[in-house]
């Protein structure tokens, strides 16, 4: 006899209950939502609503598409779910129980019957994918009586105890918490006992006895016998799913991707089809595009046989989709139409997941795929070229951070796959880096002098690392955020770097680094994945980016598909974007590349930054050390020329587009010897009886670092502060500003100097440097005979220089806002002391974001709206922008579109993502939304 079929979900309404329509009363909150028999009660602009899910299933309801039907409770019932204490209020309790009557009636079963078995499923669906961080739970309804009926309604019993022996598995797991390794053991032992190796092997008394097994472990762990009302099924499903929401995977990926916490997640009840049944049913996920590379094939893996979890289990090798079209060619061609529609409609490669059943097609989902940053750039200049989008909405559906992917050093995936992790840390800079450790910067300068590739392996890092971080292939650092040192730096150097591998055990005495239970040595090899936050001890090749080889010359652009489509993306953008993009750059190099990158101007040079050079950093000693001002002006006149030559160069590189150079900055104590290691130096010449002469340079340098020792060096003798005490620093720099821009002047080249104050808190303070540098450019021009246009203003990062930002606007006539030490200065925070709480405040919901990677709108963004506002109020035409790192953050760069910046600055690699981001903010979208 020919086995029975299971009855598939009807598509005309049938059943032995009517239900009464319900109206609902004005004002009250709906909290279930309907799909099926081609109508839907959402749609796909309800993803608030509904989560990203259950606006798929209703949009593809209505489209016409095999959805299996179900109803979907709102994210607003998780909330309140949260509010009341993990209870669900009364009245989901009683939409929800309207929305199964009406599923019975649809579908043709009824939940609990053991003649007709009403099953369903139960998921997670947030407005943002989540991919594997939330829970399902499949086959809801059975119990020791539905499983029976099941098997008598096919005659296949095998099935039937199959698809219970999942869903006690399931259930037990995300329900009642029982972990899915007691489940995994029991299987295995019946699978041994049985001399079988796949799952499809086992007959129907082996899972029987595997579902005796299994409720023996729920009574064991959980206390409680298996529940075997359907509906107490469903109501503990519902709550384990919203629960899930927080379960710890959930709250590190929204972490990680910053999705708010306060959104939750719908809950999708459906009811169930069946790829388990036999050689004709199947199961599958896919792709409408290649989300790796963006290439346009159909993707995907399918099991005959099977449930959705054994498609990611791996306990089963899943088959190329492309097989489908042997196995089950009419279920192919159906699907195949289905998701070319789905791609048309939503304008966007599409993440499916589909069940076929006794060779009927069901669509149980869609969404807009997951893809890297290479293959959302080939993705959409593909729609665009095969006109299903326009330049303006493929500018949409990149994610302006993704575009850093196509810039980083790649190392080859197979070799990297093949090698342990070893420690992980904060992805503060992407790329890939291999090379040999080394402990200090200068061993880094000695080694790659000899030839040789070196990882630069610190606590922390400091501005006086920075020739050492400059000839590295990465940065890895044991402490620090992803806006300290190394990670700002490293970015802006486009160094792959990790910072806060707290994992990491560095001895920079012996030189050694313990991690994963090996010591290595200064000169052994390790490599690390900037983008991943992952480290390895093993020698790794890479190689910079297509776009790189492009921009420095060695690769043609039509040698380069990824590269022109990369330029033809941001082209658009620029058409659609309001604000300009800038770059910070303090040398040439970094100057032409921000420029290629498409930066059109400097939103900030850091002067000390050049001071640091092995030519300068002599003189400048002895600018600190000198006790009067005739001494101070000597060697000040030995770095005159060095910094007009920095100047010239980064005004060249930058082909006549606005540049702001920001005078001194931090404290003069920074450009001398530690202070502990001249104590050890001149203890250990003491007792050797060493050079007197020496001895004596040693303690006078003592004694000078010992005077400018400050308790807080941030709040302390710096920025402005250091102008106002020796004006002759601010009349160098500003001297050496402007003979540069009269010799390019000469040359033929139009430059507009912005020479910038920092850390002004009182209009007095940039009255007194303003007065220098315009007595200074005057002096200078007239010597030059050159006239030269060049403005003065200040950054606004201390508080107060906010607050009154009328009254400082009189004499500046431009603002940077420098969100990096306002941030420090609003919170108390240092940024590179953050990492140490910044978790456990993360977990307690104090903060949901890092405030140095991501701005604070709530305080610190305030500050820099008040200070906007007010600016503008007194000084209407004034340029205003910001050069803290928030200027290449693309949420940042939202806000700062809202309160109507004239431009961001940020690292010359973040200018791509900079550049996307502002198109998106100006047409006031940003992607996933």
């Amino acid at each position: 006899m020919a086995k029975k079929t299971l009855k598939k979900p009807a598509t005309r309404k049938a059943g032995p209950k009517k239900t009464r329509k319900t109206r609902k009363s004005p004002g009250r909150t709906k909290y279930v939502y309907f799909f099926g028999s081609g109508k839907a009660e959402g749609n796909r602009t309800m993803k608030d609503v509904l989560g990203g899910k259950g606006s798929g299933l209703a949009e593809m309801t209505n489209a016409g598409l095999p959805v299996p039907p179900g109803f979907t409770i709102s994210t607003a019932a998780c909330t309140l779910y949260y509010q009341r204490g993990g209870r669900t209020p009364a009245a989901v309790e009683r939409e929800m129980e309207q929305s199964l009557r009406r599923l019975e009636q649809v579908a043709g079963a009824t939940f609990g019957s053991v003649e007709n078995p009403l099953l369903v499923s139960v998921r997670s669906g947030a407005k943002f994918s989540m991919p594997g961080m939330m829970d399902t739970i499949l086959n809801l309804g059975l119990n020791d009586r539905t499983v029976e009926g099941i098997k008598a309604r096919t005659s296949n019993g095998r099935f039937a105890f199959d698809s219970y022996r999942r869903f006690i598995q399931m259930f037990g797991n995300v329900v009642l918490e029982i972990p899915k390794e007691q489940f995994e053991k029991e299987y295995a032992a019946v699978k041994q006992a049985r001399g079988v190796r796949l799952d499809t092997e086992l007959d129907e008394p082996a899972l029987r006895e595997v579902v005796g097994r299994y409720k023996k472990v729920v009574r064991r762990r959980a206390g409680r016998d298996f529940p075997q009302d359907p509906v107490e099924q469903l109501t503990m499903a519902r709550d384990a799913v919203f629960r899930s929401w927080n379960n710890p995977r959930a709250k590190e990926y929204r972490r990680i991707y910053d999705i708010p916490d306060h959104i939750g997640t719908a809950v999708n009840i459906q009811l169930m089809v069946f790829g388990n049944t036999g050689e004709r049913s199947a199961t599958g996920v896919g792709f409408t595009r290649n989300p790796a590379t963006g290439a346009g094939e159909f993707y995907g893996e399918f099991l005959v046989n099977a449930q959705g979890e054994d498609v990611v289990a791996g306990i089963r090798t899943p088959m190329p989709i492309g097989e489908l079209a042997r196995v089950m060619p009419k279920a192919y061609q159906e699907l195949r139409a289905f998701t070319t529609k789905l791609e048309k409609h939503y304008k966007d490669v599409q993440d499916f997941e589909f069940t076929i059943q006794d060779e009927k097609l069901y669509m149980l989902q869609t969404r807009s795929g997951k893809r890297t940053g290479y293959a959302a750039v080939v993705i959409a200049t593909d729609l665009v070229d095969e006109k299903l989008v326009t330049p303006k909405e493929a500018i949409l559906l990149v994610e302006p951070s993704s575009l850093s992917q196509l810039l980083a050093p790649v190392f080859d995936p197979a070799a990297w796959k093949a090698i342990p992790v070893a420690a992980k840390g904060l992805p503060a800079s992407p790329g890939a880096a291999s090379g040999q450790v080394v402990f200090t910067a200068e061993d880094a300068v000695a080694w790659t002098d000899q030839g040789k590739k070196v990882v630069l392996v610190r606590k922390e890092t400091a501005p006086d690392d920075i020739h050492g971080m400059f000839v590295s292939q990465g940065i890895l650092t044991a402490t620090g955020g992803m806006t300290s040192h190394a990670a700002v730096v490293g970015r802006q150097m486009g160094k792959p770097a990790i910072v806060g591998a707290s994992a990491l055990q560095i001895s920079e005495e012996s030189r050694t680094l313990k991690i994963d239970g090996k010591v290595l040595k200064e000169g052994d090899y390790i490599s690390f994945d900037g983008l991943s936050g992952e480290v390895k001890v093993a020698k790794v090749a890479s190689k910079p980016s297509e776009i790189l080889q492009v921009l420095a010359g060695t690769m043609k652009p039509e040698e380069s598909d990824i590269y022109q489509r990369f330029n033809r993306l941001l082209v658009w953008a620029d058409k659609y974007r309001r604000l300009g993009i800038r770059a910070n750059a303090d040398l040439p190099d970094q100057a032409e590349l921000a420029y290629a990158f498409g930066a059109r101007g400097i939103g900030l040079c850091r002067t000390e930054h050049m001071f640091f050079a092995d030519d300068r950093l002599p003189i400048v000693r002895r600018m600190i050390l000198a006790d009067n001002e005739a001494d101070r002006r000597r060697a000040l006149l030995e770095l005159l020329p060095l910094q007009r030559g920095d100047f010239y160069g980064v005004f060249k590189g930058m082909h006549g587009e606005p540049v702001t150079i920001r005078t001194i900055d931090p404290p003069l104590h920074e450009f001398l010897p530690k202070r502990e290691e001249l104590m050890v130096e001149i203890a250990k010449l003491e007792a050797v009886g060493g050079n007197p002469e020496e001895l004596r340079e040693k303690r006078d340098l003592l004694a000078r670092v010992e005077q400018l020792h400050e308790f807080n060096p941030m709040l302390g003798h710096r920025g402005v502060r250091l102008g106002i005490t020796y004006p002759e620093i601010t009349e160098m720099q500003t001297r050496a500003i402007i003979e540069a821009a009269c010799q390019l002047k000469k040359e033929g080249f139009e430059v507009v100097p912005e020479i910038m104050i920092p850390l002004v808190s009182h209009v007095k303070e940039l009255q007194d440097q303003k007065e220098v540098v315009v007595r200074v450019a005057e002096e200078t021009m007239k010597a030059q005979g050159v006239k030269i246009e060049y403005l003065v203003g200040t950054m606004i990062e201390v508080p107060r220089g906010a607050v009154t930002a009328d009254q400082i606007a009189t004499e500046a006539e431009f603002f940077s806002f420098g969100t990096n030490d306002m941030t420090q200065m609003a919170f108390g925070f240092s940024r590179d002391d953050i990492g140490k709480f910044l978790k456990v405040y993360q977990e307690k919901k104090i903060l949901t974001a890092d405030p140095f990677a991501s701005i604070d709108i709530d305080g610190v963004g305030k500050l820099v709206a008040i200070g906007c506002e007010l600016g503008r109020k007194t000084r209407p035409s004034l340029k205003l922008g910001v050069c803290g790192e928030h200027g290449g953050d693309p949420a940042s760069i939202h806000f700062f579109e809202k309160v109507g910046l004239t431009y961001v600055s940020c690292s010359p690699y973040r200018v791509p993502v900079a550049r996307l981001a502002a198109a998106q903010a100006a047409l006031a979208v940003r992607v996933g939304d």
